[in-house]
């Protein structure tokens, strides 16, 4: 299995949804990203980080609301942004950073 820092330097870009179960805009996210996912296929990877079971990786982004969003290649960031993100304008995105 890979680790995250492995993923995120992959030359396919990486979408890491930085979310909490407690959270209930990230709950809205879920099936945001299933639908963005039906739309730009093996473009790009969806992971998904748990901010309390993984504070490490979101102290080292600075990730301090959820969800947020952040799209790597090669290791570096492209785009990042906080808050639900409807899936019309995260295909654009993704679409600009592939």
């Amino acid at each position: 299995m890979e680790t995250f820092a492995e993923l995120i330097k992959s030359d396919t870009p990486v979408l890491v949804d930085f979310s909490a179960e407690w959270c209930g805009p990230c709950k809205m996210m879920a099936p945001i990203l299933h639908q963005v996912k039906g739309m730009v296929g093996e473009k790009i990877r969806i992971i998904k980080v748990d901010v309390d079971k993984s504070p490490q990786a979101a102290s080292a982004y600075n990730v301090q609301g959820v969800p947020t969003l952040i799209i790597f290649k090669n290791g570096q960031i492209k785009w990042r942004q906080s808050g639900v993100v409807q899936a019309e304008q995260l295909k654009k995105v993704i679409e600009q950073n592939i």
